[in-house]
C-alpha cells in the first residue's frame, strides 16, 4: 500500500515557500527585533523600554504599574525612601496583579520564590 503522507523533509510544501504571509527566517534583517504588537507612540517615547515594563503594561494593571513606576522615579529624583514613599503604589500594584493572576502568574511566582529564599537566608543569619 503506498504511503498517504509524503515526508516533509523531501517535499517542502510549495504553498509555504510562496505564501507572503509566512515569513522565512532569511527575510528578517539580523539583530533587528520584531515590533511588539500593540506597541504605540507612548511606548516609543521611552527609548529602549525594558521587556519587563512592556509585559507589565500589556496586562490589566497598566495604570497601577505606571503609577508605581512614576512613584519610584520621583523618590529616586528627590532622594526619598522608596519603600516609605511608594508603599501605597506598591500595594495597589500587587493587589491588581493578584486580581489578574492569570496574566501576571509568572511574576507572582518569581516574587514568591524570591521571598521564600530571603526567609531561608534570614533564618540562616539568625541562628
Amino acid at each position: 500500500m503506498p504511503s498517504q503522507n509524503p515526508e516533509p523533509e523531501q517535499s517542502p510544501d510549495p504553498k509555504t515557500l510562496k505564501d507572503p504571509e509566512l515569513k522565512q527566517p532569511s527575510e528578517e534583517p539580523p539583530n533587528q527585533e520584531p515590533k511588539v504588537e500593540g506597541e504605540g507612540e507612548e511606548e516609543e517615547e521611552e527609548e529602549g523600554e525594558c521587556g519587563f515594563c512592556l509585559f507589565m503594561k500589556a496586562g490589566g494593571c497598566k495604570e497601577s504599574f505606571v503609577g508605581w513606576e512614576n512613584c519610584i522615579r520621583e523618590a529616586e529624583e528627590n532622594k526619598e525612601d522608596i519603600v516609605e514613599k511608594c508603599f501605597e503604589a506598591t500595594s495597589a500594584l500587587k493587589k491588581c496583579m493578584e486580581a489578574h493572576a492569570d496574566y501576571y502568574e509568572p511574576i507572582l511566582r518569581a516574587e514568591k520564590k524570591a521571598e521564600e529564599q530571603a526567609i531561608i537566608e534570614f533564618q540562616g543569619f539568625a541562628e
